[in-house]
């Protein structure tokens, strides 16, 4: 499954770092940057989660949240946030249901070797609830930025 600008993004509920839970619909009325990584702590990762964090004033500037997610456990995004002050919600997809409805649960391949991982990858939600902007295989540098850009032409 994929989703495209223009439809309305898919809801979730989903467990958060610190013992909370995040639902999609709770955030109406904001605009969502939702961002999908592979692993916590992971050098990739760590490089976007902290570009983000260092932007999170521009962001919030527009009126806009950031939240990440990936399938690592709640633990382990409760020692990401801490290890690097990430002052936004990571959210805990375990099962891979919201990756699957995202379309970011996909076949890879390294060195020959194909296997199933999440791709990297964002998607700006506006405050009524429908996808403006997505960027699937992203690379982190310059990324953050492009996706700020976006947030405050909406």
């Amino acid at each position: 499954m994929t989703v495209e600008p223009g439809q309305v993004a898919p809801d979730f509920t989903l467990p958060t770092d610190g013992g909370g839970t995040l639902s999609l619909r709770e955030l109406r009325g904001k605009k969502v940057v939702l961002y999908f990584y592979p692993k916590d702590d992971t050098s990739g990762c760590t490089a976007q989660a902290c570009a983000f964090r260092d932007a999170l004033p521009d962001f919030s500037a527009v009126d806009a949240v950031v939240v990440g997610v990936s399938k690592d456990s709640v633990r382990r995004h409760d020692n990401f946030k801490r290890k690097y002050e990430l002052p936004f919600t990571l959210a805990s997809d375990v099962d891979g249901e919201v990756c699957a409805a995202y379309g970011t649960w996909v076949e890879k391949s390294m060195y020959g070797r194909k296997y199933m991982g999440i791709e990297r990858s964002t998607f700006l939600i506006d405050e009524e609830g429908t996808l403006r902007q997505v960027w699937r295989k992203v690379k982190v540098p310059g990324h953050v930025e492009e996706v700020l850009k976006a947030a405050q032409d909406l």
